[in-house]
């Protein structure tokens, strides 16, 4: 197998062109999921005791596998969070995955670990912190999330010099990430769920009247920069502000909505970021990288060195000295050099390209607020902060919402599934993919009627 000879050569040939013909279209095919049984019929056992060879096993893959995955680029995949990853990304995920690099530490990584370190510096730049700020590209939002409320409790313990609380709390909302909650789960810490307003937004306010009644244990805030339903931005300046005053640390979860630093427009929205101790965003998300990739910043990397830095015997040649490595920073000691696709986008593009490619998102999310405004069969719920627009079409049904939302997928037209607020079931879109145009939000629209 550990062996390139006139075989694998055909076979990197095949790969290499079903990878650059699947950057070609344009339009991406949207395609749609099939059940088990229909896969099983179509493609059968893979896995033989000699193989099926690697043009057979591609072809499989291309024919039948790959066209039974909903294509998460496809400028109408409105749903969840989308991505739409530039090609130059998605070309080096390529290079990244052949080129057998270690990320975790900077002895075995250190070109791939530089190049990680100055996209992070750019999003740390962005949000305003400060010179030595530093941390990881990880998994994804749930794996930074809980590496950051690690940090945190750590900090906090040392704080209290072998004191604590009967129980350790974080501070959310309603609005807070799923994974938020997980990790308390994993951490066997509680929750501390503050109300917050009509709107959803999180203010200092609301954070201060919770810790008066009820703020014992409180180690950690959880901020939202971008909720994932609505895409509210919490007020940062003043979460900022009590954290600051009680010593308590500041979170920042922007895995989605981060990216909307970079867009003149609504940059004015995050105001108070760079207050916060940790900060999120996710590249796969609105920053146009391929899955998977969270930008993981600590205001002071130290605290989250003390946290996370594994210790053994094998590893004290990496962990005694004040070399940068990235495995010190997050939960996981082995990591692929994952943010080098983004850095290679970044470093071909330019970031001024990147400002714009969000921009016109935003404005893709404000035609659509305005047309739902203008049809009397649909009504917008809240104004967006950023690309998620929610609404309503008047009169429907829940059922009326899933059997719309099947019919646009059966048809490879549009995914868009419906979402729930206060009770009922709305729509939702969310547009990440400046290949989104105003066309594509008035043809989706139109099936409404």
């Amino acid at each position: 197998m550990h062996r390139y000879d006139e075989e694998l050569e055909q076979l990197g040939r095949e790969v290499l062109d079903y990878a650059l013909n699947r950057l070609r279209l344009d339009p991406v095919p949207l395609d749609k999921p099939r059940t088990p049984d229909e896969l099983a019929a179509a493609v059968g056992r893979t896995i033989t005791e000699d193989g099926l060879g690697g043009h057979r096993a591609l072809d499989l893959f291309a024919r039948e596998l790959a066209t039974s995955c909903i294509s998460i680029d496809h400028p109408r995949y409105l749903s969840f969070i989308p991505a739409a990853p530039t090609e130059a990304s998605s070309l080096f995920d390529l290079v990244v995955g052949a080129s057998s690099i270690y990320g975790g530490s900077w002895l075995e990584g250190s070109g791939a670990v530089y190049a990680e370190n100055d996209a992070l510096r750019w999003i740390a730049e962005l949000a305003g912190l400060p010179e030595e700020a530093g941390g990881v590209f990880v998994q994804g939002g749930t794996t930074g999330n809980l590496s950051a409320l690690v940090a945190a409790r750590h900090t906090a313990r040392a704080r209290l010099d072998g004191a604590r609380p009967p129980r350790w709390r974080v501070a959310v909302t309603s609005g807070t990430h799923s994974s938020v909650a997980a990790s308390a789960d994993v951490m066997d810490v509680d929750l501390l769920r503050v109300p917050v307003g009509e709107d959803g937004r999180f203010t200092g306010a609301d954070l201060r009247g919770a810790l008066d009644r009820d703020g014992e244990g409180v180690f950690a805030v959880a901020a939202t920069a971008g909720d994932t339903n609505f895409g509210t931005v919490d007020d940062l300046a003043s979460l900022a502000e009590v954290c600051q005053e009680r010593g308590i640390w500041l979170h920042v979860d922007a895995a989605y909505g981060g990216a909307g630093l970079a867009a003149p427009s609504v940059r004015h929205l995050f105001a108070g970021v760079e207050h916060a101790d940790s900060f999120l965003v996710d590249p796969h998300k609105w920053l146009f990288a391929p899955f998977d990739s969270c930008a993981l910043l600590y205001r002071d990397p130290n605290l989250a060195r003390a946290a996370h830095t594994q210790k053994a015997a094998y590893l004290d040649v990496l962990t005694e000295g004040s070399d940068w490595n990235p495995s010190d920073f997050s939960i996981g000691l082995t990591r692929r050099a994952r943010g080098l696709p983004f850095w290679f986008s970044l470093a071909t593009h330019g970031t001024r390209a990147y400002s714009e490619a969000v921009e016109r998102t935003v404005e893709v999310a404000r035609f659509a607020a305005a047309e739902i405004n203008r049809r009397s069969y649909v009504e917008l719920l809240r104004e967006p902060d950023l690309s998620i627009v929610v609404f309503r079409r008047v009169g429907w049904t829940s059922d009326q919402y899933s059997l719309w939302s099947d019919r646009l997928l059966q048809a490879n037209f549009a995914f868009v599934v419906p979402t729930g607020h206060q009770g009922e079931t709305v729509a939702r879109f969310a547009i990440v993919n400046p290949r989104t145009t105003e066309s594509d939000i008035a043809g989706i629209l139109d099936t409404m009627a």
